[in-house]
């Protein structure tokens, strides 16, 4: 089975130096979506934004989501399951 191509990543503690490295690895891998949900979401997201645009020369498109305080894993995940077409495919969540 191919690697996912949709994420969840659930953040336990916020933001971490990790995330760089795991970013480009799922552009890597060809990941095309990745819903954040749990401590700093929005923080996050915008983080990863900002690592797919990197100095602009050779951006990389990777639609994005975060999932306010008021939103559960649960959400965020039906979220992902319902992106079709060019979207679609199984999800994983990863635990931040």
């Amino acid at each position: 089975m191919p690697n996912p191509r949709k994420i969840v990543l659930h953040s336990l503690h916020g933001e971490r130096p990790v995330l760089a490295a795991l970013v480009a690895d799922w552009i890597a891998e060809g990941v095309n979506y990745v819903g954040v949900v749990g401590v700093d979401a929005e923080r996050i997201e915008d983080l990863i934004d900002a690592l797919c645009v990197g100095d602009g020369s050779a951006p990389y498109f990777m639609l994005t989501a975060a999932h306010g305080p008021d939103e559960s894993l649960e959400d965020a995940v039906f979220l992902a399951e319902q992106l079709s077409d060019e979207f679609a495919g199984p999800v994983s969540v990863i635990a931040f």
